[in-house]
């Protein structure tokens, strides 16, 4: 047996080596992100971020020192906002000329598409952490740019095969006015039929003062005159939807952006090393962990993953295996992770979960697929429209 002496010893040895290179990886955020505006941070509504994801990122890049002293490279995060598109792709130009290659990107989805589209054919790799649309990993997908937070199309899966495992079979929409809300609500139409549950109705809310609008408004009167066995709420702002639950006309559940949600991560999950990594993320960020901050961490992750399998800092190397077959990524849900080569999207089970408990994890028992589980969410090969 080592002694704890020799162990120390090297620890030290390991610690005190000169770093052999660099490998820094940029972070590109919008200044002026509405989704990050007090009120929603505040409030902290279920599918929103409670904060800036770069806490996630900065959790993982802390974890990847002792594999950067074992391999003699430091890993880095240069992080760079900008006002617009314009400004973003002129940080990507100031980091590239430093020779960084692998960037995160954390803006709202037609943002994430034209710095795609904008960066296409060069030697550089996308981290989409926190754009949820469907639209990024179908018709404006880019080889370039992977996705590790999950679209709108696996949160609603997952979602649809737990109300299906309750017999739930029957649901009454709520849909907001905001094109976040449609394609929430097309979203979860979409699982409905893949999976043959039935919509009822299909009704539109407001959330505002305006006297002339007070009925769209009102919980009960949405939700009288026909019969369901479930309550989905599309409110992409959050705002409307915390006021369902307990406000029904029928004693029914409330799912989509209130009540049971689908999601990334929970700071209440508790299994395959969960409750460690939720103590680490908020010592730093001070704050729980949410699906956002988790595919800012898992971006790191996966390429000190590379690094270390490969043992290289070659982009195309890394680039080559980061989307390939053989990547091991552990997201601490339980399974074994990586990227489908049809859209770029990170597979990955997904949690069912209230504001304090993780009630269930998708892909559910009894839902299977013919090569691996975890394609029953989202876009499977065939029903993929991307074309690289």
């Amino acid at each position: 047996m080592v002694s704890r002496t020799i162990v120390l010893a090297l620890l030290g040895a390991l610690a005190g080596l000169a770093w052999a290179e660099e490998l820094t990886l940029g972070y590109l955020e919008l200044e002026d992100d509405s989704r990050y505006a007090e009120r929603h941070v505040y409030a902290r509504y279920l599918m929103q971020p409670w904060g800036r994801p770069y806490a996630g990122a900065e959790t993982a890049l802390r974890e990847s020192r002792f594999v950067g002293s074992a391999l003699g490279i430091e890993f880095g995060l240069s992080r760079m906002a900008g006002k617009d598109i314009n400004e973003l792709l002129a940080a990507i130009e100031t980091l590239t000329k430093q020779g960084t290659r692998f960037f995160l990107v954390d803006a709202p989805g037609a943002i994430v598409a034209e710095v795609a589209h904008a960066t296409r054919n060069r030697e550089l790799l996308l981290f989409n952490i926190s754009a949820m649309d469907d639209e990024l990993r179908q018709a404006r997908c880019q080889p370039h740019l992977l996705h590790l937070v999950p679209n709108y199309a696996m949160l609603m899966d997952a979602l649809m095969q737990y109300l299906l495992s309750r017999q739930w079979r029957t649901v009454l929409v709520l849909e907001g006015p905001r094109p976040e809300d449609t394609r929430l609500a097309i979203s979860f139409e979409r699982a409905a039929r893949r999976f043959g549950a039935k919509i009822v109705a299909k009704r539109p809310f407001v959330l505002s003062n305006d006297p002339r609008q007070r009925d769209l408004g009102n919980v009960a009167l949405l939700t009288a005159g026909q019969d369901y066995d479930v309550v989905f709420v599309a409110d992409s702002d959050g705002e409307f939807a915390r006021a369902v639950p307990y406000q029904t006309v029928r004693p029914r559940p409330v799912v989509g952006s209130e009540g049971l949600i689908a999601t990334a991560w929970h700071w209440a999950w508790e299994r395959h090393g969960a409750p460690q990594l939720n103590s680490r993320f908020e010592k730093q960020a001070k704050r729980p962990m949410t699906g956002f901050d988790w595919a800012a961490w898992m971006a790191v992750k996966a390429v000190v993953e590379a690094v270390l399998r490969t043992e290289s800092t070659d982009f195309k190397t890394l680039s080559d295996y980061i989307r390939g077959e053989e990547i091991i990524l552990d997201g601490f849900k339980g399974n074994r992770l990586s990227f489908r080569s049809w859209d770029n999207q990170l597979r990955q089970p997904l949690l069912l979960a209230t504001h304090n408990w993780v009630v269930e994890r998708a892909p559910l028992q009894g839902f299977l697929h013919q090569t691996n589980n975890l394609d029953t969410l989202g876009f499977d090969r065939p029903e993929s429209d991307c074309r690289f």
